[in-house]
């Protein structure tokens, strides 16, 4: 069911394969990061008029942030036949003017990608392209189902040959194969998506029409805009409407599916029952500080948890900082909020994406400063209190700890705003198992001992949800409680639950 008319890396000159090194991607400069990886980053234009590929490519571009080891557009033209080009790496490494221009349509659809589901190769980027009677169908996930395994065994079952090792894959199977047993366009999506269990946002498209879904959860963000001339976008977040001019009209709704065209506009369909759970890690550190949820920016609530941070976990010092870029907003909150001065000290280098080059032993054990180095007259002789959003491992915020006293600080006390996080993530987000998440085996003074902390403290669970200013019942925060909205299969538990008791 595949086309043939998809263009890989690895149909690419050898050099760009050498640079992008497909088969063992490296995480960030070979430092450990401290924090779960994000998710991925869907994005659609149904255009009044024109092309549409490079508005695609700056909608992607906004969501970089999602997810950086590859990244895909598919080009609905005119006749309704797909063109997809797809590698691994970062959106302004992957395609430029040439290649956006021979991608002529008006209707189109993007992905970024961090493996969730699916190890880092070519093969699992995204889009993903299925030929059906009906036509092409594509498909961008942002998500993880935890029926996986099931479903792509069933497809397999039924003599479909499956490329890739993604979950996303086995979506646009499902649809294609409902298709081709008579179903349309709407009836075949929700049969494939009545198969589907765990988490989604989906932006899909046909011939004619772009398509946005959500599970019944909403665990994963999905927004719709218009432009000034009336074209149609999807985009994971508002932060992508934004860069192409669109204005934000709603958010898809947990269990919608949206049928976008020209002719009819927005088509609606409840497909599931809405039970929100938005991922609540998505308001605290993944979305971007400038997106809106919830009628305002993420910034503005990030600023209100550095405020209740401060209010539960005050301390004496002379300076408040933020991790950047994430901690910097709560880091500004508790400054006005406790009074402390709000200054910077970590400065983070800010053209650092992938590389390739191994650096040296010397500079492995300097730890951070290939993306942070810190300003020795701003921290010489101060009491310090640095602002981040989560500890996962504990190893980068050792290593911070450590450049912050080598500059001169004399006390470092720690603050998170965001509670402990002791489960895994099984929703589409790639957090370690719960033996290699700190805080799942250590208590607070344990975790400050071991990274080398005056005093840390967290911002409670209670604090954070009441923060949003919304029904604190509409948040995921299963990696704060262990308390999973989605029932998560045994078999698949075990193998991030480490430390609990999972049924055999």
């Amino acid at each position: 069911m595949l086309p043939d008319h998809s263009v890989f890396a690895d149909e690419m000159p050898t050099e760009f394969l050498n640079h992008h090194d497909l088969n063992d991607l490296e995480t960030n400069n070979n430092i450990e990061t401290d924090k779960p990886q994000e998710a991925c980053g869907v994005f659609g234009v149904l255009a009044a008029e024109g092309d549409v590929a490079k508005l695609v490519y700056f909608g992607l571009y906004a969501l970089q942030h999602r997810g950086q080891e590859s990244a895909g557009i598919t080009v609905y033209d005119d006749r309704g036949i797909t063109h997809t080009y797809k590698a691994m790496g970062l959106v302004s490494q992957i395609f430029n003017e040439t290649i956006l221009s021979e991608m002529k349509g008006a209707l189109a659809i993007g992905h970024n990608r961090y493996s969730t589901t699916g190890s880092s190769k070519v093969c699992n980027a995204q889009p993903i392209v299925v030929t059906t009677r009906l036509g092409d169908f594509s498909l961008a996930h942002n998500g993880n189902l935890v029926n996986a395994t099931e479903l792509r065994g069933e497809l397999s079952a039924q003599g479909h040959a499956l490329e890739s090792t993604t979950d996303s894959e086995g979506i646009a199977f499902a649809v294609g194969e409902a298709v081709e047993e008579g179903k349309d366009w709407q009836e075949a999506i929700v049969t494939a998506l009545r198969r589907c269990h765990g988490a989604f946002s989906l932006v899909m498209a046909i011939p004619n029409a772009i398509v946005g879904a959500r599970d019944a959860y909403g665990v994963r963000p999905l927004v719709i805009g218009k432009t000034p001339d009336g074209s149609y976008v999807l985009s994971s977040e508002t932060c992508g409407l934004d860069i192409i001019g669109a204005e934000y009209v709603r958010e898809v709704l947990p269990g919608e599916l949206v049928i976008i065209t020209m002719e009819k506009g927005i088509q609606s369909l409840q497909w599931e029952e809405s039970k929100p759970k938005l991922c609540v890690f998505e308001m605290i550190y993944f979305a971007r500080p400038d997106s809106v949820m919830h009628d305002e920016s993420l910034y503005t609530y990030r600023l209100r948890i550095g405020r209740e941070l401060a209010k539960e976990n005050f301390v004496e010092a002379d300076i408040v900082i933020g991790v950047p870029d994430s901690g910097i907003p709560a880091a500004i909150g508790f400054s006005r909020e406790s009074g402390i001065p709000y200054g910077e000290a970590l400065i983070k280098n800010r053209y650092v994406g992938r590389t390739f080059i191994q650096p040296t032993q010397a500079m492995r054990e300097s730890g951070i400063r290939m993306k942070l180095n810190t300003l020795k007259d701003v921290l010489q002789g101060k009491r310090v209190i640095v602002i981040d959003d989560s500890i996962v491992r504990g190893t980068t915020s050792r290593k911070i700890v450590r450049a912050l006293r080598e500059a001169g600080a004399t006390e470092v006390h720690m603050r998170i705003s965001s509670p402990p996080v002791t489960h895994p993530c099984f929703y589409g987000i790639d957090t370690d198992s719960q033996d290699h998440l700190i805080a799942s085996h250590n208590s607070v003074e344990a975790i400050a001992k071991q990274i080398e902390v005056d005093t840390l403290a967290y911002l409670s669970h209670d604090a954070m949800l009441t923060a949003t200013q919304i029904d604190t019942t509409h948040f995921c925060t299963a990696c704060f409680t262990g308390k999973y909205p989605i029932d998560v299969p045994d078999k698949l538990k075990r193998t991030k639950l480490m430390l609990e008791n999972t049924a055999p």
